[in-house]
């Protein structure tokens, strides 16, 4: 047998016997009353949540290769002129897909330490999916700018095309922030990110990239 496939199968059925365990523990003694699943309901329910639905194939549906152009704000004056800056972002998805991986890099300035702008070699990653327990969309994200992973929940509002996400995040040590990620599929070749951050009870527009597919 090919080692790797064996691999798959063992990783298959510990984890089989870890959730069979897990919901034994549960309800170990217990009598199947009232509106509680039996367990082989609650393996079958495991098993279709486990499944991608239209949720995910939304997110996959941007997989491929774009070009981007972004704007952010750093000064709070709205007539103050935004940074910008330009790149590429390659979208994958990832098992079976139910995830995509976005790998994003870039060039933009940056003011340094002593106020100066400086160049600098951006590059992001996010992890995107729908949670099926949860109903939500979950978006993860990192970069060469920070050590924290961010991690956002959202909904899609169909009728308007876009999935406004919302979560917090700790820039500097007690400055918590929340905020707000909006994500308008305009067609299947372009989409726009618009990204919010409470800044003193006034929701301030950050962040704005232009996505178009190559």
């Amino acid at each position: 047998m090919n080692p790797l496939k064996r691999t798959n199968q063992l990783a298959i059925f510990l984890l089989a016997t870890a959730v069979a365990s897990r919901l034994l523990a549960q309800d170990a003694g217990a009598p199947n009353v009232g509106d509680k699943p039996h367990h082989d309901d609650m393996m079958a329910m495991m098993e279709e949540l486990a499944k991608p639905g239209e949720n995910h194939k939304l997110l996959t549906g941007g997989a491929g290769t774009w070009e981007y152009h972004g704007k952010f704000w750093v000064n709070p004056d709205p007539k103050a002129p935004p940074m910008e800056y330009s790149g590429k972002m390659v979208a994958k998805p990832l098992m079976g897909g139910r995830y995509v991986q976005s790998d994003i890099a870039g060039k933009m300035q940056m003011p340094g330490a002593d106020g100066k702008m400086k160049d600098m070699d951006f590059k992001g990653m996010s992890i995107d999916g729908y949670d099926n327990v949860k109903k939500k969309f979950i978006s993860t994200w990192v970069d060469n700018m920070g050590t924290s992973i961010m991690m956002l929940e959202g909904t899609y509002d169909p009728s308007t095309k876009t999935i406004t996400y919302l979560g917090e995040e700790e820039p500097m040590p007690g400055m918590k922030t929340k905020m707000r990620q909006v994500v308008k599929l305009i067609d299947n070749n372009h989409h726009v990110m618009e990204f919010y951050e409470d800044r003193g009870g006034t929701d301030f527009k950050a962040m704005e990239i232009t996505y178009v597919r190559k």
